[in-house]
This record gives structure tokens, C-alpha cells and sequence, in this order.
């Protein structure tokens, strides 16, 4: 991390799961990390799951690493695994014979 004298810069810590979203703004020396930010955010303590030997993380929707740099107004972003696999998900409907519309919803048949 950067030196005591360093310039403080503002960036924001986010995660969501379906039943609770937290964005935590954070003041941190420029030349703070990814992983830096989301431990200064304390974040952890209030979503104990978040492991960061085994999370996703990025930047305004933009994979990233944690050994990457934030920058003033960086939202940082924490990524859960999912629960299913699109593709997966996918194939199985496929296989079920379902036809998907644009959006995902699954699409009325002409029978009804």
C-alpha cells in the first residue's frame, strides 16, 4: 500500500445477494488494491461468506483481480458464484422441448 502521505482517493465496495445489497464508500491511498479496498470496507463482517481466496471480484462490471489498482470512483465489485450454469440451464430446456423469448421469459404457446 501507499506511503502515510499519499493522497487519499474515494472508492466504493459492493456486493448483493438476493436479499441484501451494501455499497460501502471507503476512503483509501492511491495505490490501494483491489483486495486492500475490500478489507478497509470491513465488508466481510457484515457478509462472513465472502472468502477472498475464492470470490470474483471487478470493477464497474469488468472482471478484474485482486492485485489490481483502484482508482477515485472505482466501485468495486464482489461477485457470488452462480447458482446454476446459463449453458446448463440452457440445454436442459432444450432437451424439454421449452422455447425461450428474448429476455429469458419462457414463451406462451399457441395453444393457449
Amino acid at each position: 500500500m501507499a506511503n502515510a502521505e499519499s493522497v487519499l482517493i474515494r472508492v466504493e465496495v459492493a456486493y448483493a445477494r438476493p436479499d441484501e445489497q451494501l455499497i460501502i464508500p471507503v476512503e483509501v491511498p492511491e495505490g490501494t488494491t483491489l483486495e486492500q479496498a475490500i478489507v478497509q470496507s470491513h465488508i466481510q463482517e457484515r457478509f462472513p461468506e465472502i472468502q477472498l481466496d475464492a470470490i470474483k471480484v471487478g470493477v464497474f462490471g469488468k472482471l478484474g483481480k485482486l492485485s489490481a489498482i483502484v482508482h477515485a470512483g472505482d466501485r468495486v465489485e464482489i461477485y457470488r458464484s452462480l447458482l446454476a450454469d446459463p449453458k446448463e440451464v440452457r440445454k436442459r430446456r432444450a432437451a424439454e422441448g421449452k422455447r425461450m423469448r428474448k429476455g429469458g421469459g419462457e414463451m406462451e404457446s399457441k395453444d393457449d
